[in-house]
């Protein structure tokens, strides 16, 4: 799966139509703010544009002062990232745990609505094994601190989970995640997932249509283990995650969608139609969950701008709502 550090794009029309129209119940749908370009708006400027375009949810991908200080009485949701460089640290001891706190959340919160803190995004190999350590120390310095509101968990990539067709089969891949999972389900915090249709898509599309991976009607899927029907490869991966999560013994954990969206080139089946096609289907769908779990599904589209320093696939670049001039990368239709 290619990596992603913040990019995503959008419309006016979009986010002052699709955002303002989201049933209040869904009041969650998000947009990644990643910083790999040399051109983008000031930090202020970014802050504002979630506002205007009625934005209630923001991710950033590590403590970034000027951003916590923008974010000041801006009532935006946020999942703060410690930033993979900081995990083997703060898993490393309590004292690193309690600095990091009083450094990053203390000094803006409750000023800025910290919801969750991700301790690491999509972290692989022998670096997995900081997971816990890091969640258990953060928990403990958030608690001393008296912050035990903030919910802490980490950000996982979807091939984090095994055997994920039927849904029901979903399994996690590695042990460290029933670790994860339980400890979650000892804390009442979700499970963040990075879920984006487009990578499965691209590299099987011999197998998966089109419209099945953007939301397109003309795909039913059975699921012959629990009768479940899918008419949506997102549904499909999301309750992939759940069944892995009851399989680790932590049924009752909810899954937070950290990322997903579709890029508009650079790539196979990356164009604006496409990105413009799956990101509004997200947008009118999650409010009603998925067959598994209809409730609403909180949920960050990747990502706020098209970021031009971004390394790997091309379409890493291209996954913005906007451009860095804040025009957006494509209109897209009212919420349904």
């Amino acid at each position: 799966m290619a990596r992603k550090d913040v990019a995503s794009m959008f419309a006016v029309a979009l986010f002052i139509g699709a955002f303002a129209s989201v049933p209040t119940s869904v009041q969650s749908i998000g947009v990644c703010y990643g910083v790999i370009g040399n051109n983008l708006p000031s930090r202020s400027d970014v802050v504002q544009l979630y506002r205007s375009k009625g934005i209630n949810g923001m991710r950033i991908y590590f403590a970034d002062g000027q951003a916590l200080s923008a974010l000041r009485n801006s009532g935006i949701g946020l999942i703060l990232d410690i930033g993979n460089d900081q995990l083997a640290n703060i898993a490393s001891s309590t004292s690193n745990a309690a600095s990091w706190v009083q450094n990053n959340v203390r000094p803006y919160y409750p000023a800025v609505n910290i919801k969750y803190i991700a301790a690491g995004n999509e972290v692989q190999g022998g670096a997995t094994q900081s997971i816990v350590p890091a969640m258990r120390n953060l928990n403990a310095a958030l608690s001393a601190a008296g912050l035990g509101a903030i919910k802490v968990s980490t950000s996982i990539r979807f091939d984090a989970v095994a055997n994920s067709f039927p849904p029901s089969a979903g399994v996690f891949a590695q042990s460290y995640m029933t670790d994860v999972a339980r400890l979650l389900a000892s804390t009442g915090a979700p499970l963040l997932a990075n879920v984006y249709p487009y990578f499965a898509y691209r590299d099987n599309p011999r197998d998966i249509s089109l419209n099945y991976a953007t939301f397109q009607p003309g795909t039913s899927v059975r699921d012959q283990n629990n009768g479940l029907t899918y008419t949506s490869l997102f549904d499909a991966m999301v309750d992939a995650v759940y069944a892995a999560l009851e399989k680790a013994g932590a049924p009752g954990v909810k899954v937070v969608i950290s990322e997903s969206g579709w890029p508009s080139a650079g790539g196979f089946a990356a164009s604006a139609d496409n990105a413009r096609t799956y990101n509004q289907g997200l947008i009118n769908h999650v409010g009603g969950g998925t067959p598994k779990k209809r409730e609403a599904l909180e949920t960050y589209i990747f990502a706020m701008f098209n970021e031009n320093q971004k390394t790997g696939d091309p379409t890493e670049r291209s996954f913005g709502l906007f451009n860095p001039d804040k025009s957006p990368a494509y209109n897209i239709h009212h919420a349904s």
